[in-house]
């Protein structure tokens, strides 16, 4: 049976933005909890690609990838994930390519077939571009091209980029991305911090499938897993009513401003609206160190995956690091 100790530990940003303070401030913080992380141990760290959401600061993922790795020293960073449908694959294939050329070995792509955001603004990310979601598996082939060493006839060259063998990982909430990660040999990411319905099936999918290859000789999952931990189990019921004001704002189409947290929700939400957010947050460990312990264990033994990777939506960002410090805590003891 797999062990806490022996999992990796990671974490996703989506740099959220506080309804009190700038989306400076949410950069900035960015970049102090990458330092952080670097400093606990943690194996990675992700950014998130999400466009017109005014709660998440994330958008412009490789240039913000470039700030973070700029002032961290072995982090490994990397993008959790960029929407290939927005994105020309030469583009994303220049873009980390430039990255691993000045940082080499600690820059990963991680890449998803969901646009990551509504219709009217997918049309203006992609001004008049006929990308689908279909080409998600041909445009995941042409990224891996790029990246390895040129032919003497290739045509297209990124540059740079060739010969950088940045590693590319498929994200998915579906079966879809399960299955091709294991055609293709890919390490999975599944994100199960907020989408957890297909978790269990997705996993044993791409577990069944895994063909190895030149780039992973045996299947490698994470599944994601929102975190709110803090000294008292209700310390940390309270902390997490940030995050449930934040999907509450998500699911009636409303700012996703990070809000500070409330002694009881109850007047905040309907009796559907918390059985959605509880839906959406059904991997949530929230509680104490003792309790988020147990609760981990319970899923690693459910799906024996090998790396969490951990949200956190607290409003109070010196709590937010704390977190951080004691899921490293439970992950050691």
């Amino acid at each position: 049976m797999r062990q806490l100790q022996n999992t990796q530990f990671s974490v996703l940003e989506l740099v959220p933005v506080r309804e009190d303070r700038s989306v400076e401030f949410s950069l900035h913080h960015a970049l102090e909890l990458a330092q952080h992380v670097e400093r606990l141990g943690y194996t990675r760290l992700w950014l998130a690609e999400h466009h017109n959401m005014d709660g998440i600061a994330s958008s412009a993922t490789a240039v913000l990838l470039g700030y973070l790795l700029a002032n961290t020293q072995s982090l490994r960073l990397g993008s959790g994930g960029i929407m290939l449908p927005n994105h020309a694959p030469l583009v994303v294939a220049e873009q980390f390519g430039t990255l691993a050329t000045l940082y080499p070995h600690r820059i990963e792509l991680g890449l998803g077939r969901a646009p990551g955001t509504d219709q009217e603004t997918m049309r203006a990310l992609r001004r008049g571009r006929q990308e689908t979601e279909d080409q998600f598996p041909q445009d995941v082939l042409e990224i891996l091209n790029y990246f390895k060493d040129p032919q003497p006839q290739q045509r297209i060259v990124a540059t740079p980029g060739y010969s950088t063998h940045v590693p590319v990982w498929l994200l998915g909430s579906s079966l879809f991305s399960a299955q091709l990660a294991a055609k293709l040999g890919l390490p999975y990411s599944f994100a199960s911090h907020f989408a957890p319905r297909m978790l269990g099936q997705a996993i044993a999918l791409y577990r069944e499938n895994f063909e190895p290859s030149e780039y992973l000789a045996q299947p490698y999952v994470s599944m994601g897993v929102p975190t709110v931990v803090a000294d008292t189990d209700e310390e940390a019921h309270y902390l997490a009513t940030s995050a449930y004001q934040r999907v509450l704002g998500l699911m009636r189409g409303q700012s996703l401003r990070l809000k500070a947290p409330v002694e009881s929700m109850q007047a905040l939400w309907t009796t559907s609206e918390k059985m959605s957010v509880d839906h959406f947050y059904a991997m949530a460990q929230i509680g104490s160190v003792s309790t988020v312990k147990a609760g981990l264990q319970d899923l690693l033994a459910q799906y024996e995956v090998d790396e969490f990777i951990f949200t956190c939506d607290i409003y109070d960002t010196q709590k937010r690091l704390e977190n951080f410090n004691l899921l490293m805590q439970i992950k050691n003891s």
